[in-house]
């Protein structure tokens, strides 16, 4: 007597393994950039929650000097990413940046990251 068998075929097999391969790369590049992100978010929510009465650049170099802690690279969040507005007599503390990573031969991925926080207290311009 004769069974029938059923199952997936080499071909097949190898289609669905290259289409894995491909997803766990990209998620091999991305991964590591929304990581530094949540790492960012930290140590703005670790300011925000400080308190105190700093000026706007005492603001800045505090972040950047936690960010150091997150092991947020340099070059990927700047001074210039930092930005203290004032809106009626509150303070927001917003960090936005771009990030470029290369994926495979000539195409890249570009990632917008965006996060403001209330900052407590009153600063001195």
């Amino acid at each position: 007597m004769k069974s029938k068998q059923s199952g997936i075929t080499m071909i097949g097999f190898l289609f669905i393994l290259i289409i894995a391969a491909f997803f766990g790369y990209m998620a091999m590049k991305l991964v590591p950039s929304y990581i530094e992100f949540m790492g960012v978010k930290k140590a703005m929510s670790q300011i925000a929650t400080d308190g105190g009465d700093h000026s706007v650049e005492a603001v800045r170099q505090d972040l950047l000097r936690k960010l150091d802690f997150q092991y947020v690279d340099d070059a990927t969040v700047g001074p210039n990413d930092i930005n203290v507005t004032r809106n009626n007599g509150a303070y927001t503390l917003t960090v936005s940046y771009d990030k470029q990573i290369p994926f495979i031969a000539n195409i890249d991925f570009l990632l917008h990251f965006d996060n403001s926080v209330q900052l407590p207290g009153t600063l001195g311009e």
